[in-house]
C-alpha cells in the first residue's frame, strides 16, 4: 500500500508492478489519481490516506507493506503508525523531508525512513572537512549505528595506531579505507591517515563523542 501517488509514489507502483507485486495508490488529489489509473490501470483509490476509515476501505489490513510517500512528515508518520497499531502491517516506510525527524520516527517504531534531503547532505558532508561524519546504518534494536568518518589532515590522531585512540565506551572502529582507495581491516597497530575514510559502530548517543575522538573537531551545539 503506497499512500501519495506523487512522482515518488508513481515510479516506485510502476516499478513494484513490473516486479509483480500486488500495489493499491491512495491518493487525495482526483487529477493525479487519474492520470496514475490512465497509466496504470485500477490501482489507486481516491482518499485520504491518514484516516483510518480510508485504509479500512483500501484494505490496509491484507498489506504486507505501507509506504508513506506524501509531502508532510506528519502525515507520513501518522500513516505509518496508523497502519502498525491498527492494522498490524508488518512493515513501514515513511518518506521524511526533515532530516531531523528520522530519529523520531525511529523512535515511535517506524521501520524504515527515506531522505532525499539526507542521501543530498551526505554526499556535501563527505566533501566539506567541516562535516566528517557521515551516518550509513541504524543497526536495529541495539541502540547502535554505523558511521563513516574522514580524517581531516590537521586532527591528532594522524600517524598514530588505533589502540591509542580514546574512544568511547561501545565503539568499535572496523574498516579504514585509505585515501588511495584500498580498503583494510584495522588492528590495534595499524596507524590512521589523513584522508582516511574510518567505518566505525557506536551508540546512537556517542555520535558527538566520536566524532570529537577522530577529528578532534567539538561536537555541534544542538537545538
Amino acid at each position: 500500500m503506497i499512500v501519495g501517488g506523487g512522482k515518488i509514489g508513481y515510479f516506485l507502483a510502476r516499478q513494484l508492478l513490473e516486479d509483480q507485486h500486488e500495489v493499491l495508490i491512495v491518493e487525495q488529489n482526483a487529477e493525479k489519481a487519474a492520470q496514475i489509473a490512465e497509466d496504470m490501470g485500477e490501482i489507486v483509490m481516491i482518499g485520504d490516506g491518514c484516516e483510518a476509515a480510508t485504509m479500512e476501505r483500501a484494505g490496509m489490513g491484507r498489506a504486507d507493506m505501507a509506504i508513506a510517500l506524501t509531502g508532510d512528515d506528519e502525515d507520513n508518520l501518522v500513516v505509518c503508525q496508523v497502519a502498525k497499531h491498527k492494522f498490524n502491517v508488518p512493515h513501514t516506510i515513511a518518506r521524511i523531508n526533515n532530516p531531523k525527524n528520522e530519529r523520531i520516527f525511529k523512535m515511535l517504531g517506524i521501520d524504515a525512513t527515506i531522505s532525499s534531503t539526507g542521501v543530498i547532505l551526505a554526499h556535501i558532508e563527505q566533501e566539506l572537512p567541516s562535516h566528517p561524519m557521515i551516518p550509513l546504518m541504524t543497526l536495529k534494536g541495539g541502540g547502535l549505528e554505523i558511521v563513516e568518518v574522514k580524517i581531516p589532515p590537521d586532527a591528532q590522531v594522524v600517524g598514530k595506531p588505533v589502540k591509542s585512540i580514546l574512544l568511547p565506551q561501545k565503539s568499535l572502529i572496523t574498516l579504514i579505507i585509505g585515501a588511495d582507495g584500498q580498503a583494510r581491516l584495522p588492528t590495534g597497530d595499524t596507524l590512521i591517515q589523513a584522508g582516511d575514510e574510518i567505518v566505525a559502530v557506536t551508540m546512537l548517543d556517542s555520535e558527538d563523542a566520536l566524532r570529537s575522538a577522530l577529528t578532534g573537531m567539538p561536537a555541534p551545539q544542538r537545538y
